[in-house]
């Protein structure tokens, strides 16, 4: 009477194709994990690009020409926002790129013009 049932060499591939689409299930839940983190920090750095180019607005006066630190902690996330108002050949314009880091990574740049009147 012959045995039923798979051999060793069948039983070892089944369990190497299951380990390697394992590790590509995991290697690609990873990368939505990092995916979803990189969206988190971007969606609070444009929060601090929102809040800086308001103030900005808000000051009811002609920015000064010049560079700004300024911190922007958002969500625990130590985020730091550089200010940096420059003039533009109409004098009735400056130019304002504000530029957010985490951990001196640069996360976002955005430009924009106030106008004096």
């Amino acid at each position: 009477m012959k045995a039923k049932g798979f051999t060793l060499v069948e039983v070892l591939i089944a369990l190497s194709v299951l380990a390697i689409s394992l590790m590509a299930g995991f290697r690609a839940s990873g990368a939505m994990t990092q995916n979803a983190e990189r969206q988190w920090q971007m969606l609070l750095a444009q929060m601090c690009v929102d809040n800086t180019l308001t103030a900005i607005t808000l000051m009811n006066r002609y920015p000064d020409i010049g560079v700004q630190q300024l911190s922007c902690p958002q969500a625990e996330l130590p985020l730091r926002v550089t200010q940096s108002i420059l003039s533009t050949p109409n004098p009735s314009f400056r130019r304002v790129d504000v530029q957010v880091f985490n951990d001196n990574i640069p996360l976002m740049r955005v430009s924009a013009l106030i106008s004096r009147y």
